[in-house]
Protein backbone atom coordinates (compact mmCIF):
# COMPACT_ATOMS: atom_id res chain seq x y z
CA UNK A 1 0.00 0.00 0.00
CA UNK A 2 0.92 3.09 -1.20
CA UNK A 3 1.82 5.94 2.09
CA UNK A 4 0.10 8.48 0.00
CA UNK A 5 -3.06 6.92 0.48
CA UNK A 6 -2.44 7.52 4.25
CA UNK A 7 -1.45 11.34 4.33
CA UNK A 8 -4.02 13.70 5.13
CA UNK A 9 -3.14 17.49 4.97
CA UNK A 10 -2.51 18.91 8.29
CA UNK A 11 -5.34 21.17 8.84
CA UNK A 12 -7.74 18.36 8.43
CA UNK A 13 -6.08 15.48 10.06
CA UNK A 14 -8.16 14.55 13.50
CA UNK A 15 -5.93 14.61 16.49
CA UNK A 16 -5.13 11.46 18.00
CA UNK A 17 -5.02 9.88 21.58
CA UNK A 18 -7.46 10.33 24.26
CA UNK A 19 -7.54 13.50 24.37
CA UNK A 20 -7.83 14.55 20.85
CA UNK A 21 -10.53 12.54 20.26
CA UNK A 22 -11.82 14.06 22.81
CA UNK A 23 -11.46 17.14 21.90
CA UNK A 24 -12.16 16.77 17.73
CA UNK A 25 -15.87 15.51 19.37
CA UNK A 26 -16.51 18.35 21.06
CA UNK A 27 -15.51 20.51 17.92
CA UNK A 28 -18.14 18.35 15.88
CA UNK A 29 -20.64 18.41 18.59
CA UNK A 30 -20.14 22.33 18.55
CA UNK A 31 -20.15 22.62 14.38
CA UNK A 32 -23.12 20.77 14.16
CA UNK A 33 -25.62 21.17 16.96
CA UNK A 34 -28.18 23.77 16.65
CA UNK A 35 -26.67 26.88 17.67
CA UNK A 36 -29.81 28.80 18.25
CA UNK A 37 -31.83 26.14 20.92
CA UNK A 38 -28.41 25.93 22.77
CA UNK A 39 -27.76 28.06 25.88
CA UNK A 40 -25.04 30.87 25.36
CA UNK A 41 -22.84 29.38 28.28
CA UNK A 42 -22.90 26.00 26.96
CA UNK A 43 -21.91 27.17 23.80
CA UNK A 44 -19.01 28.88 25.41
CA UNK A 45 -17.83 25.95 27.51
CA UNK A 46 -17.74 23.61 24.71
CA UNK A 47 -15.46 26.12 22.40
CA UNK A 48 -13.45 26.75 25.54
CA UNK A 49 -13.06 22.72 26.06
CA UNK A 50 -12.56 22.40 22.63
CA UNK A 51 -10.02 24.76 22.15
CA UNK A 52 -7.38 23.95 25.10
CA UNK A 53 -4.51 25.04 23.34
CA UNK A 54 -5.56 28.65 23.30
CA UNK A 55 -3.87 31.36 25.13
CA UNK A 56 -6.28 33.25 27.61
CA UNK A 57 -8.85 30.10 27.98
CA UNK A 58 -9.71 30.12 31.56
CA UNK A 59 -10.13 26.17 33.27
CA UNK A 60 -13.29 24.78 33.71
CA UNK A 61 -14.73 24.42 37.00
CA UNK A 62 -16.05 20.32 38.23
CA UNK A 63 -19.55 21.64 37.84
CA UNK A 64 -19.40 23.09 34.64
CA UNK A 65 -17.25 19.68 33.27
CA UNK A 66 -20.09 17.88 35.00
CA UNK A 67 -22.38 19.86 33.05
CA UNK A 68 -21.06 18.68 30.02
CA UNK A 69 -19.80 15.44 30.66
CA UNK A 70 -22.89 13.43 29.95
CA UNK A 71 -23.31 15.03 26.52
CA UNK A 72 -20.00 13.31 26.05
CA UNK A 73 -20.70 10.04 26.61
CA UNK A 74 -23.63 9.43 25.05
CA UNK A 75 -22.37 11.15 21.62
CA UNK A 76 -18.44 10.29 21.93
CA UNK A 77 -19.15 6.53 20.04
CA UNK A 78 -21.40 7.71 17.95
CA UNK A 79 -18.58 10.49 16.76
CA UNK A 80 -16.01 7.76 17.11
CA UNK A 81 -18.01 5.69 14.63
CA UNK A 82 -18.18 8.50 12.03
CA UNK A 83 -14.64 8.81 12.23
CA UNK A 84 -14.23 4.91 11.70
CA UNK A 85 -16.47 5.50 8.68
CA UNK A 86 -14.82 7.69 7.04
CA UNK A 87 -10.98 6.08 7.51
CA UNK A 88 -12.62 2.49 5.90
CA UNK A 89 -14.27 4.37 2.94
CA UNK A 90 -10.42 5.69 2.22
CA UNK A 91 -8.84 3.12 3.12
CA UNK A 92 -11.68 0.58 1.28
CA UNK A 93 -10.47 0.93 -2.15
CA UNK A 94 -10.77 -2.09 -4.52
CA UNK A 95 -13.57 -4.11 -5.60
CA UNK A 96 -16.33 -5.67 -3.40
CA UNK A 97 -17.68 -9.17 -4.19
CA UNK A 98 -21.02 -11.27 -3.06
CA UNK A 99 -20.54 -14.71 -2.79
CA UNK A 100 -18.24 -17.65 -3.36
CA UNK A 101 -17.30 -18.21 -7.39
CA UNK A 102 -17.41 -21.33 -8.87
CA UNK A 103 -14.39 -21.75 -11.00
CA UNK A 104 -14.90 -23.97 -13.87
CA UNK A 105 -11.33 -24.55 -15.56
CA UNK A 106 -7.54 -24.09 -14.82
CA UNK A 107 -7.74 -20.97 -17.13
CA UNK A 108 -10.23 -19.93 -15.15
CA UNK A 109 -8.39 -20.24 -11.92
CA UNK A 110 -5.05 -18.79 -13.16
CA UNK A 111 -6.89 -15.41 -14.80
CA UNK A 112 -8.09 -14.86 -10.78
CA UNK A 113 -5.14 -15.21 -9.53
CA UNK A 114 -3.14 -13.05 -12.03
CA UNK A 115 -5.75 -10.56 -13.24
CA UNK A 116 -7.92 -9.28 -9.75
CA UNK A 117 -6.70 -6.09 -8.43
CA UNK A 118 -3.37 -6.03 -6.97
CA UNK A 119 -4.99 -4.85 -3.20
CA UNK A 120 -7.50 -8.05 -3.11
CA UNK A 121 -7.22 -11.32 -1.20
CA UNK A 122 -8.33 -14.31 -3.58
CA UNK A 123 -8.93 -17.39 -1.22
CA UNK A 124 -8.80 -20.06 -3.45
CA UNK A 125 -11.13 -23.68 -2.21
CA UNK A 126 -9.82 -26.97 -4.11
CA UNK A 127 -11.89 -29.81 -2.94
CA UNK A 128 -13.76 -32.79 -4.46
CA UNK A 129 -17.58 -33.74 -3.96
CA UNK A 130 -17.84 -36.63 -1.31
CA UNK A 131 -13.96 -36.08 0.35
CA UNK A 132 -14.71 -35.33 4.28
CA UNK A 133 -14.46 -31.76 4.63
CA UNK A 134 -15.13 -30.27 1.41
CA UNK A 135 -18.49 -30.03 1.64
CA UNK A 136 -18.49 -27.99 5.06
CA UNK A 137 -15.93 -26.05 3.88
CA UNK A 138 -17.28 -24.53 1.22
CA UNK A 139 -20.68 -23.66 3.29
CA UNK A 140 -18.22 -22.01 6.07
CA UNK A 141 -16.82 -19.68 2.93
CA UNK A 142 -20.73 -18.92 2.25
CA UNK A 143 -20.80 -17.39 4.94
CA UNK A 144 -17.22 -15.42 5.60
CA UNK A 145 -17.90 -14.14 2.04
CA UNK A 146 -20.63 -11.99 2.94
CA UNK A 147 -18.78 -11.19 6.18
CA UNK A 148 -16.08 -9.97 3.79
CA UNK A 149 -16.82 -8.31 0.77
CA UNK A 150 -13.62 -7.00 0.13
CA UNK A 151 -11.97 -11.15 -0.29
CA UNK A 152 -12.67 -12.80 -3.26
CA UNK A 153 -13.65 -16.32 -2.06
CA UNK A 154 -13.41 -18.99 -4.99
CA UNK A 155 -13.81 -23.01 -5.56
CA UNK A 156 -12.77 -25.36 -7.96
CA UNK A 157 -13.27 -28.73 -8.06
CA UNK A 158 -9.56 -30.70 -8.41
CA UNK A 159 -10.57 -32.46 -11.43
CA UNK A 160 -11.38 -28.92 -12.90
CA UNK A 161 -8.09 -27.52 -12.20
CA UNK A 162 -6.66 -30.10 -14.89
CA UNK A 163 -3.86 -30.75 -12.32
CA UNK A 164 -5.72 -33.08 -10.22
CA UNK A 165 -2.99 -35.37 -9.29
CA UNK A 166 -1.59 -32.65 -7.79
CA UNK A 167 -4.61 -32.55 -5.48
CA UNK A 168 -5.29 -36.35 -4.33
CA UNK A 169 -7.77 -36.67 -2.07
CA UNK A 170 -5.50 -37.24 1.36
CA UNK A 171 -4.79 -33.26 0.41
CA UNK A 172 -8.38 -31.71 0.07
CA UNK A 173 -9.81 -29.95 1.04
CA UNK A 174 -6.81 -27.38 0.22
CA UNK A 175 -7.21 -23.34 0.51
CA UNK A 176 -4.45 -21.01 -1.57
CA UNK A 177 -4.37 -17.68 -0.63
CA UNK A 178 -3.44 -15.13 -3.46
CA UNK A 179 -2.63 -11.22 -3.19
CA UNK A 180 -1.24 -9.60 -6.16
CA UNK A 181 -0.39 -12.72 -7.71
CA UNK A 182 1.79 -14.02 -5.39
CA UNK A 183 0.24 -17.05 -2.38
CA UNK A 184 0.52 -15.88 0.70
CA UNK A 185 -0.96 -18.72 2.35
CA UNK A 186 -1.19 -22.69 1.01
CA UNK A 187 -3.10 -25.20 3.66
CA UNK A 188 -3.08 -28.43 2.13
CA UNK A 189 -5.76 -30.67 3.83
CA UNK A 190 -6.40 -27.53 5.87
CA UNK A 191 -9.68 -29.43 8.03
CA UNK A 192 -6.68 -31.31 10.18
CA UNK A 193 -6.16 -27.71 11.96
CA UNK A 194 -9.69 -27.42 13.02
CA UNK A 195 -12.17 -29.33 14.64
CA UNK A 196 -13.79 -32.31 13.71
CA UNK A 197 -17.19 -30.18 13.20
CA UNK A 198 -16.30 -26.63 12.59
CA UNK A 199 -17.85 -23.50 11.30
CA UNK A 200 -16.99 -20.05 9.82
CA UNK A 201 -16.35 -18.70 12.77
CA UNK A 202 -13.59 -21.44 12.78
CA UNK A 203 -12.12 -20.89 9.58
CA UNK A 204 -12.21 -17.05 9.92
CA UNK A 205 -9.88 -17.33 13.12
CA UNK A 206 -7.43 -20.23 11.06
CA UNK A 207 -7.18 -17.21 8.53
CA UNK A 208 -7.19 -14.66 10.57
CA UNK A 209 -3.99 -16.50 12.77
CA UNK A 210 -1.70 -15.99 9.73
CA UNK A 211 -3.23 -12.18 9.18
CA UNK A 212 -4.83 -13.18 5.90
CA UNK A 213 -8.10 -11.40 6.28
CA UNK A 214 -8.43 -7.97 5.97
CA UNK A 215 -9.76 -6.11 9.60
CA UNK A 216 -14.01 -5.55 9.94
CA UNK A 217 -13.95 -1.81 11.10
CA UNK A 218 -17.46 -1.29 10.63
CA UNK A 219 -18.90 -4.43 12.11
CA UNK A 220 -16.56 -4.05 14.93
CA UNK A 221 -17.83 -0.26 15.65
CA UNK A 222 -21.95 -1.65 15.02
CA UNK A 223 -21.28 -4.31 17.66
CA UNK A 224 -20.03 -1.57 19.96
CA UNK A 225 -23.10 0.21 19.71
CA UNK A 226 -25.35 -2.40 19.81
CA UNK A 227 -23.70 -3.05 23.05
CA UNK A 228 -24.70 -0.01 25.11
Amino acid sequence: MSSNLLEMEGENMAQTGPKGVINDWRRFKLESMDHENLPPAKRELLRQMSRPEEKGTRKVSAQEYELLKEDDESGLKTYRKKIMVEMHEKLSFGPKFEGVHDLDSGDAFLEVIEKEHHSTVVVVHIYKVGVKGCEELNNCLDCLATEHPTVKFCRIDAVATGASERFSDELLPTLLVYKAGELIGNFLACTQHLNGEFFATDVEAFLNGYGLLPEKVLQGMDEENEVE
